[in-house]
C-alpha cells in the first residue's frame, strides 16, 4: 500500500515539471514544448426532439419517416407496408380529419428515453378524441429510436386490437327547383325498354311517341336503337317515375314487346350536367371519403350541383366506435354520434323552363343558358347531347347501358354550357364595338363604306365580309347569274356595322386600333366584359376560356369579329349580355335559391352578387343597347327575319364560326326588355356546334327560349321542322338570312 503511494506521489513530481518546463516564456534553450491535450465532447442526441420529429411525420401522414425512426428490433417485426396500414385503418375508422399534438415531458437516460406526449384526433365523426400517452425511446447508432407499438396509434389497440365503426346513414337529402318542384328525390321508378322485332310494324309509331312523352327520348332516337337491335334483344329506353308509368299503364300493357322494371332510386326527373348524377366511391377515393365521415358504402355526388352540394344532401352519418380483439370479437364501444338529416336544395332553375329549353336544344350538339337578367339567377343549363343520370343505378335494369353512354365520343356527361370553350365568331363584335367607342377613335356618327372585301391588310391578305361568301354560294348554285342577289353592306355608321354585322367594319376597327398602338383595346375591354375568367359560378365546373392580346395586323382584325384564339363559354357570354341589357352589371351567376335543413332553417338563401361592371360610359352603352335591337327589328338586322314577328322585345347579336370543318358554329346571344310583371327580364346564350350560320340555327331556338319563358310553350316552328319537336326536313326553308 505504502509503495503503490510513493508512486503516485513520485509521478505527482513528475508531471509538475512537464507543465513547468511546458509554461516556460520560450527562453529554455532546447527545452521541448508538451502539446496541449484538447478534449472533445460529442453533445447527447436531443429525445424531445427526436419524438417532434417523429409526431410532426405524423402531422402530414409521412409514413415512410416515421417507419425510419422505429428501432430496429420493431422494423424487424412489421413492414413498413404494415405499419401504414395500421395507421391508415386506425385514422380512416375514426374519420379523422386533421392531428395534433403536444410534448408534456421528457425524461432521458445514457441509453434510453421517455417521452409523454397528449395527441389530439379530430374527427369528422366523433369530434375531438384526446389521449395522453407515453413512448420508450432507445439510443442506437447515435439517434433515439421509438419502441413502437400500436398503442401510439390509440392506447386502446395495444395487443393487436382494431378498430370498427358501426355507421348509420341519413336519406340523401332532395333537390327541387325554385317553386318547389321535385327535381331529384327517392321514389319509385321504372326502367322502360323494348325487345326487337316484337313490335307491330303499325304500332311503332304509337308507342314511340307515347315512351317519348314518358321518357324524354325522341321517337326518332328510340327507332333508331330498335332498329339497330338484333331481334329478339332487349333495347333499353329510359326510365319514369311508377306514377307516370301507372297513369298510361292502360296504353303501354296492349304491347307485348314492352317491357317495364321496377326498382325504387334516386330518381332524376329532370336530366342536366348543372344537376350532375351520384355514383358509387371509387375504391382509389375510399380512405379519403371515411376520413370525412362516411361508411364508404353511400352514393356521393360526381358533378354539377349533386358534387357541389355534398355537405347538405348527404347528411351526418351516426356512428359508434368498437374495439375488435385480434380474433374478430367485438368490444367495447370507445365513442358514438347520432346522425343527422340531411338538408334539401332548391335551385333558381325552372323546371319547366329547364326540360322545355332542353327540347328547344333539338338533340342539336351545342349549349343554352338562360339567366335573370338583373339577379344572376340561372333559370336553365342546357348541354346538349345530354345524359341519362338514372344508369348510374346499378338497380336500374336499363344501367347495362351505362357503359356505352360514358364511352360515347360526343362527351354527354361534358357540361357544354358552362366547360365548353368556343370562338364567339360576331357576337364579339359587341366587345369591339365597345373597345371602339371607349377609345375615342370612334363615335356613332363614324362611318365605312362595307364591301366584299377587306384590303387594309395589302394584296396578299384580303379578307371578305359575309355578303362574299354569301354571293359564292350563290354563284355556285347557278352559274346563269349575272350578278349576286346578296350586297355588300355600303356605307355604314358604326351602329349600323353592328345591326348589320358587316366584317369589314370590325376587320378596320381592330386594325386601326392596332396601329395607334392600342394593341390592347379590344383584349381589355373583352376581360372588362368578364371573357377570359371564371365567372365564379361555383356549381358546376367552369373553364376560364382565354383572351388573346394580337401581336401584328392580322391577329387583330381577327380579333376583331371574335375569331383566332379567342375562347369563351356560352355561360360568360350570357353573363356579358345580361349586363348590357341590366345597365353595365356583371352579376356572379348562381344555380341554387337556398339550402334548407330538415327543420326548415335555411343554411343558406340566394343574394345576387355584383361581380364587377363593364368598363362603358352610359352613353356609350346606350349605343350599343340600340344597335342591339336594331339587330332584331330592323328589316336589315340580321335576325329580323327569325325574330321580328315575335312580341317581345329583344336585343341581341348573331355569330357563324369558322372552324375549319364543314359547317361553323352557329351563335345568338341578346335580352329581353319586356318589364313585365311577375316575369323578369332575361339574358340568352344559345350556341349550336357545327351546323350552320347563327341566324338560320341559334336564332330560332333562342326565340322559341323566349317563347317557352314568356308564354309557357313553344309558339312557332322551327323551318326545319314540320311540327313542334317533329323531325325537320333536310333543308332549309325560306328566304336567304344574312350571315352574321
Amino acid at each position: 500500500m505504502k509503495r503503490i503511494c510513493w508512486f503516485y506521489l513520485v509521478l505527482t513530481f513528475i508531471l509538475l515539471a512537464a507543465c513547468s518546463n511546458s509554461s516556460g516564456n520560450g527562453n529554455a534553450g532546447n527545452s521541448t514544448s508538451m502539446p496541449t491535450a484538447v478534449v472533445v465532447t460529442t453533445p447527447a442526441p436531443n429525445a424531445e426532439a427526436a419524438m417532434s420529429a417523429y409526431l410532426d411525420a405524423l402531422m402530414v401522414e409521412d409514413y415512410a419517416a416515421m417507419y425510419n425512426m422505429l428501432t430496429q428490433s420493431v422494423r424487424a417485426s412489421i413492414s413498413q407496408d404494415d405499419f401504414t396500414t395500421r395507421y391508415e385503418s386506425a385514422l380512416a375508422a375514426m374519420s379523422v380529419s386533421q392531428m395534433e399534438y403536444s410534448i408534456l415531458s421528457t425524461l432521458t437516460n445514457p441509453g434510453n428515453a421517455q417521452v409523454a406526449y397528449r395527441i389530439t384526433y379530430h374527427s369528422s365523426l366523433y369530434g375531438d378524441l384526446q389521449h395522453d400517452m407515453t413512448v420508450h425511446l432507445s439510443l442506437e447508432n447515435g439517434q433515439w429510436r421509438l419502441q413502437w407499438d400500436e398503442s401510439l396509434i390509440l392506447p386502446e389497440l395495444a395487443g393487436g386490437n382494431k378498430l370498427l365503426s358501426d355507421y348509420r346513414i341519413p336519406a340523401r337529402g332532395d333537390i327541387y327547383d325554385r317553386s318547389g318542384n321535385a327535381l331529384v328525390t327517392q321514389t319509385n321508378a321504372v326502367a322502360i325498354g323494348l325487345v326487337a322485332g316484337q313490335i307491330p310494324p303499325d304500332n311503332e309509331e304509337f308507342l314511340f311517341t307515347e315512351l317519348w312523352r314518358l321518357t324524354g327520348v325522341r321517337p326518332e332516337a328510340i327507332r333508331t336503337a330498335y332498329e339497330n337491335y338484333p331481334s329478339g334483344l332487349y333495347v333499353p329506353v329510359g326510365e319514369a317515375s311508377q306514377e307516370a308509368v301507372d297513369s298510361r299503364y292502360n296504353i303501354l300493357s296492349a304491347f307485348s314487346g314492352l317491357r317495364l322494371s321496377a326498382y325504387t332510386s334516386r330518381y332524376y326527373y329532370t336530366a342536366s350536367q348543372a344537376i350532375g348524377y351520384t355514383q358509387a366511391i371509387f375504391p382509389e377515393e375510399l380512405d379519403a371519403y371515411r376520413r370525412l365521415g362516411y361508411s364508404g358504402g353511400e352514393r356521393v355526388g360526381k358533378i354539377g350541383v349533386e358534387k357541389w352540394g355534398e355537405p347538405y344532401l348527404a347528411g351526418k352519418n351516426g356512428a359508434t366506435l368498437y374495439l375488435v380483439d385480434a380474433n374478430g370479437n367485438i368490444g367495447n364501444s370507445l365513442t358514438q354520434t347520432e346522425s343527422e338529416p340531411a338538408a334539401s336544395i332548391y335551385l333558381t332553375i325552372n323546371k319547366d323552363c329547364q326540360e322545355q329549353a332542353q327540347q328547344a336544344m333539338d338533340g342539336l350538339p351545342g349549349a343554352i343558358v338562360v339567366l335573370e337578367r338583373d339577379t344572376g339567377r340561372v333559370l336553365a343549363m342546357v348541354s346538349s347531347p345530354g345524359f341519362d343520370p338514372n344508369l348510374f343505378d346499378p338497380n336500374n335494369y336499363n344501367s347495362m347501358n351505362l357503359a356505352n353512354m360514358v364511352n360515347d365520343p360526343n362527351q354527354p356527361l361534358y357540361n357544354r354550357a358552362s366547360q365548353g370553350q368556343y370562338p364567339l365568331g360576331s357576337v364579339f363584335k359587341v366587345v369591339t364595338m365597345a373597345a371602339a367607342l371607349e377609345s375615342g377613335a370612334f363615335t356613332p356618327e363614324s362611318t365605312y363604306d362595307c364591301q366584299y372585301d377587306f384590303t387594309e391588310l395589302g394584296p396578299t391578305h384580303i379578307l371578305h365580309d359575309w355578303t362574299w361568301e354569301h354571293c359564292q354560294n350563290e354563284l355556285q348554285e347557278d352559274p346563269t347569274l349575272q350578278q349576286c342577289k346578296t350586297k355588300p353592306s355600303g356605307m355604314l355608321t358604326l351602329p349600323q356595322g353592328l345591326m348589320r354585322s358587316c366584317d369589314p367594319w370590325f376587320f378596320h376597327i381592330g386594325f386601326d386600333l392596332f396601329n395607334q398602338g392600342k394593341a390592347t383595346a379590344i383584349s381589355d375591354m373583352a376581360t372588362g366584359f368578364g371573357l377570359g375568367q371564371a365567372t365564379g359560378i361555383e356549381q358546376v365546373a367552369e373553364s376560364e376560356g382565354q383572351v388573346p392580346v394580337p401581336g401584328d395586323g392580322v391577329q387583330a382584325t381577327s380579333l376583331a369579329v371574335g375569331q383566332g384564339d379567342l375562347q369563351v363559354t356560352p355561360l360568360q357570354v350570357a353573363d356579358f349580355m345580361a349586363a348590357i341589357g341590366n345597365g353595365g352589371t356583371l352579376y356572379r351567376p348562381q344555380l341554387v335559391e337556398k339550402v334548407v335543413s330538415a327543420s326548415g332553417e335555411k343554411l343558406l338563401d340566394f343574394r345576387p352578387e355584383v361581380r364587377g361592371t363593364l368598363p362603358l360610359k352610359q352613353e356609350n352603352l346606350k349605343v350599343i343597347q340600340d344597335a342591339m335591337r336594331e339587330v332584331v327589328t330592323n328589316p336589315r338586322g340580321t335576325a329580323y327575319f327569325r325574330l321580328s314577328t315575335l312580341n317581345i322585345p329583344m336585343a341581341g347579336k348573331t355569330g357563324t364560326v369558322e372552324t375549319g370543318f364543314t359547317e361553323p358554329h352557329a351563335w345568338f346571344a341578346g335580352y329581353t326588355l319586356a318589364n313585365r310583371q311577375g316575369k323578369p327580364d332575361i339574358a340568352i346564350a344559345v350556341v349550336v356546334e357545327n351546323k350552320g350560320e347563327g341566324s338560320d340555327w341559334a336564332a330560332p331556338i333562342f326565340r322559341r327560349i323566349v317563347e317557352i319563358y314568356f308564354y309557357g310553350k313553344p309558339q312557332s316552328v322551327y323551318w326545319w321542322e314540320s311540327g313542334i319537336g317533329i323531325v325537320p326536313p333536310p333543308t332549309p326553308q325560306g328566304q336567304e338570312t344574312p350571315t352574321p
